[in-house]
């Protein structure tokens, strides 16, 4: 099963990993799953470390990539027009992002943020 990881589903990995539910650390875990992480998440990682929000360096975010076998799912035009469609249940522009993009691809999303339930249709595993 192909699953997007929210951007706090990674950063939990990496420096708190007994914030990650026991649904979480499974999937993350099971070798038949296709982890994903959107290349938006990169850039709120990179823009909360440059304001000083997070302390996870570039090498950092690539070793998890690479020790987790997460591959890096593209922001594409047809992703950023279903933003047009996705109600205001939550305000973070990231997650906006993540959610439609989740939508759009047809994926189940790793996430612990409640709001992100009230997207009907959406999939969410924690």
């Amino acid at each position: 099963m192909r699953l997007l990881l929210d951007t706090s589903v990674l950063i939990f990995a990496v420096d708190e990993p007994e914030r990650l539910s026991k649904r979480a650390v499974a999937a993350l875990q099971n070798p038949e799953n296709i982890l994903e992480l959107s290349a938006i998440s990169l850039v709120e990682i990179a823009i909360k470390t440059s304001l000083g929000k997070l302390s996870l360096s570039a090498e950092t975010a690539q070793q998890a990539l690479d020790d987790l076998d997460i591959r890096v799912l593209r922001f594409t035009g047809q992703h950023a027009l279903s933003l047009f469609e996705l109600p205001r249940h939550h305000n973070d522009p990231f997650d906006r992002q993540i959610i439609a993009q989740a939508l759009a691809e047809g994926i189940t999303v790793v996430a612990s943020d409640e709001k992100f339930r009230l997207y009907k249709g959406l999939r969410v595993l924690w």
